[in-house]
């Protein structure tokens, strides 16, 4: 049962590792809809929640 979800977990690490420039597009505008409906009032805590969900996206090229 766990080599299954390992395999299933590593099977979405490859698909995240595939298609980083675009999730990290989607995140990018997702925190430009978020920010704007906010009016900018939590700016600072979108940016270091888009930040580190970069950072963990581009940290799977390393991890493999």
């Amino acid at each position: 049962m766990f080599e299954h979800l390992k395999n299933r977990a590593d099977k979405a690490a490859d698909l995240a590792r595939e298609r980083s420039g675009a999730i990290t597009q989607g995140l990018d505008k997702v925190a430009e809809v978020v920010d704007g409906r906010t009016d900018g009032k939590y700016g600072g805590h979108i940016d270091t929640a888009t930040g580190k969900a970069k950072d963990f996206v581009n940290g799977l090229d390393e991890s493999k």
